[in-house]
């Protein structure tokens, strides 16, 4: 984690507390993430906030280290703006990304990442204010000003402050699957689906658990068996209640009809799938419940902006494929 004066201490903590949090899941497992926090100087760093935080390193002492880092991430705030002035800064996280597996930005940590040259010729977000700017300042980058995170190939940008969290929830899921991700979510009281097409994966919906303890095994009943005859009658007698009371306090709690949270838990069943699995689209869609590949795809067009096809070539399981971590998605 690469911060600097005056950034933003969520930037930071927040993704630092999603991956660290994993540990909780994995008990008798390795342990998940060993974090090294770097800054101009060693020791506190003062935050945007007035709060201090412990950077493990200098940039100074962490450039002599050679050997290849995980995950490399840059931290944003009001501090950028001097970060960007700062070459030796600069100069460690050009290196540094060259031997990093994958490089991630936190809010206006993107301007960093584009400064130095990294994101040329990608896709890319950052905090909706600094959108116009990156576009401005450097017009080799396509910004998506809508998205929560974006990732292409191993290049990952996140928008302003939480979204850092939900970026981290995403690398959780790549690394360490689906259930653990959604457990963590749970654990940091997150949301867990992420919708947004080819551009945007915000975290939303599934990890939600309802007050009301029918609803809640409700969602969890979809969630376990999205290929089920999912009607609100089926649901509604798996409840023990009555069709009109289901519907109305399922809405109460989720903000959506039966029918709708059923087809996006579904997709989600399906996005997962896609990106996990070898299984042919045709297979997918049997096994979550839309019955057909055409199904599926008119829902993940009206959802995701993409056809499921499309979705799985550009976000599958890139431990699977090396070659699009080191090539990006316009090189399969």
């Amino acid at each position: 984690m690469v911060t600097y004066p005056e950034a933003h201490i969520l930037d930071v903590v927040g993704p630092l507390e999603v991956l660290n949090g994993t540990r909780y899941f994995l008990p008798d497992g390795p342990e998940p993430y060993r974090v090294t926090v770097v800054a101009p100087q060693a020791g506190p760093v003062r935050m945007a906030s007035g709060l201090s935080l412990h950077a493990h390193r200098s940039i100074a002492e962490a450039a002599k280290d050679t050997s290849e880092i995980d995950t490399l991430i840059i931290s944003g705030g009001h501090g950028t703006s001097a970060a960007l002035g700062n070459a030796e800064l600069l100069d460690y996280v050009r290196h540094a990304a060259q031997r990093a597996r994958r490089v991630v930005s936190i809010c206006t940590g993107a301007m960093i990442l584009a400064k130095v040259g990294l994101l040329d010729g990608r896709r890319a977000t950052t905090h909706w204010w600094w959108c116009p700017i990156l576009e401005q300042r450097h017009p080799e980058v396509q910004v998506d000003r809508d998205a929560i995170y974006v990732r292409d190939g191993n290049i990952w940008s996140s928008a302003g402050v939480t979204a850092g969290m939900d970026l981290a929830l995403a690398l959780v899921e790549m690394d360490w699957g689906h259930a653990i991700a959604l457990e963590v979510a749970r654990f940091n009281v997150m949301y867990m689906i992420r919708p947004g097409g080819q551009s945007q994966f915000s975290a939303y919906l599934v990890a939600q658990r309802a007050e009301d303890p029918a609803i809640n095994a409700s969602l969890e009943y979809i969630m376990g068996a999205p290929a089920d005859p999912l009607t609100v009658t089926a649901l509604a007698a798996k409840a023990g209640l009555s069709e009109r009371t289901f519907a109305r306090r399922f809405k109460d709690e989720t903000g959506l009809t039966p029918a709708a949270y059923v087809e996006r838990a579904r997709i989600q069943a399906a996005r997962v799938a896609l990106e996990t699995t070898p299984k042919g689209v045709e297979e997918i869609a049997y096994v979550t419940g839309f019955q057909s590949a055409e199904r599926m795809r008119r829902a993940f067009q009206r959802h995701l902006g993409v056809s499921a096809s499309d979705y799985r070539y550009r976000f599958r399981d890139v431990r699977a494929d090396d070659a699009l971590i080191r090539d990006g998605p316009d090189h399969p």
